[in-house]
């Protein structure tokens, strides 16, 4: 067992509320004792080092001295559902919290607890529910530096190697957590986003660091369009961190979400040729079983696609639940996976044409880079890495065969060395840190110097 089981005692309120269970939890999840400070359901306050938390009857508190990390960890009996929007579900006998707001990173508390205050901040709630409200003073819980949780910090600052006089492009400039990574190194950097909003963001969380960094608007397959690069600066290093952003997933009016209510638009940005209305709803059916069986990896991409054909003959598509409620209807729902997740994936990267950007971007890396210079491309699903590991496959060759040949040739695609000849993957404390970094790889080369 992971702990040792407590005693449950229940005291009757002096007040005359419903009986109660407290439980403190120091080293490990324990003892249950009487609290007598009068609050309501589900406050929590601090008592030197531990937590006291009032609880309905029959409910067991526990505290666990971790770091929620701006609501990204994951613990026993919770759930992530959104780094902004921490639902919390849990298994019978264990207590359920639904935080306002995230938890600061420097915060230990209990699950569904608060900072002590002068004024109670807990709330009564519906029955087996804590309520757990952090109070304002929380200024952390806000801070900018939450837009995104950056994967593989350790991993990237090892592979880049960032000092000072160094220029890095950061491709996809996302939250600008990567970027800061290179900063607080010294180096120079320019971040490249196709997102106005994620540009914005970046530009006022990385403020500090002057002129060593600034913002180009647009997708990173068009890194030759950068005016330093078409002036003939070359990088050190170059970083493409694939996919979308926390924040971007959890805003639901960006609509990339099946599990919130938004319009169907999946844009990453402006520039992007297409919405999710656009694909849903004008595509042929052929065109749309293509990309869910081509993007998604959707088994059942025909059954799929003509479900949707047929609703939005009746209706045409408007909200993100409208067309998850569609896809879940026609395949239903075996085991925790959304059924409308892979569709969902399928229509995003159409929408945002990543895998033409990825394409032409790696086939761009070596005119953006410097003879010596990194190349750091993280994926987060299989399409993207075969990509990526077949490109550098190929053009880390210096030699290149066919059966039909005498002997090997020069390889005149011969551009990059492997500087990790396998993928790297998260460790087990940053995929509990950050569930979201569970499918991410990292694959790192370095570009050599042009044969004379």
């Amino acid at each position: 067992m992971l702990f040792n089981p407590p005693t449950l005692t229940t005291e009757t309120d002096r007040h005359g509320a419903a009986p109660f269970a407290v439980a403190q939890a120091s080293a490990g999840m324990g003892f249950l004792f009487f609290f007598t400070q009068r609050a309501g359901l589900g406050t929590a306050r601090r008592f030197v080092k531990n937590t006291d938390v009032r609880t309905a009857p029959g409910w067991l508190s526990a505290r666990r001295l971790v770091t929620f990390m701006a609501g990204r960890s994951k613990f026993l009996g919770t759930e992530l559902r959104s780094s902004f929007e921490s639902m919390v579900r849990v298994a019978p006998g264990w207590l359920s919290a639904r935080p306002s707001q995230m938890f600061p990173t420097s915060q230990i508390a209990a699950l569904g607890t608060a900072r002590s205050s002068a004024i109670p901040v807990g709330s009564c709630a519906a029955s087996g529910w804590l309520s757990a409200q952090a109070p304002a003073d929380f200024s952390e819980a806000s801070d900018a530096g939450h837009y995104h949780l950056p994967v593989f910090p350790a991993e990237i600052a090892e592979w880049m190697e960032p000092s000072p006089g160094k220029f890095i492009i950061d491709g996809t400039l996302g939250g600008g957590g990567h970027s800061e990574i290179f900063l607080k190194s010294g180096a120079t950097v320019l971040g490249v986003d196709r997102d106005p909003e994620a540009l914005s963001h970046a530009r006022a969380r990385l403020a500090q660091f002057g002129e060593r960094f600034s913002t180009w608007e647009g997708n990173f397959s068009r890194l030759k369009e950068i005016p330093a690069i078409q002036a003939g600066e070359r990088a050190d290093g170059l970083l493409l961190d694939l996919g979308v952003s926390s924040r971007q997933l959890d805003s639901a009016a960006r609509g990339f979400s099946f599990m919130r209510e938004g319009p169907l638009d999946m844009r990453m940005g402006p520039s992007s040729p297409h919405t999710a209305a656009e694909v849903v709803n004008q595509w042929d059916e052929a065109d749309l079983v293509r990309i869910f069986f081509e993007f998604g990896e959707e088994p059942k991409a025909r059954r799929i696609a003509g479900a949707i054909v047929r609703q939005r003959a009746v209706r045409p598509f408007e909200t993100t639940l409208e067309l998850a409620g569609c896809i879940e209807a026609a395949v239903g729902r075996h085991g925790r996976t959304h059924p409308a997740t892979r569709a969902f994936q399928a229509i995003r990267m159409a929408v945002n044409e990543e895998l033409e950007s990825l394409a032409t971007a790696l086939a761009a890396a070596h005119a953006i880079l410097k003879p010596g210079g990194r190349l750091l491309i993280i994926t987060f699903h299989s399409l993207e890495d075969r990509m990526v590991k077949r490109f550098l496959r190929h053009r880390s060759a210096p030699f290149i065969d066919d059966p039909g040949w005498p002997e090997p040739r020069p390889n005149p695609d011969y551009q990059f060395q492997l500087l990790a000849r396998k993928a790297i993957t998260p460790t087990a404390e940053e995929t509990t840190l950050n569930p979201r970094a569970r499918s991410a790889k990292l694959r790192v080369a370095r570009l050599l110097a042009p044969t004379p």
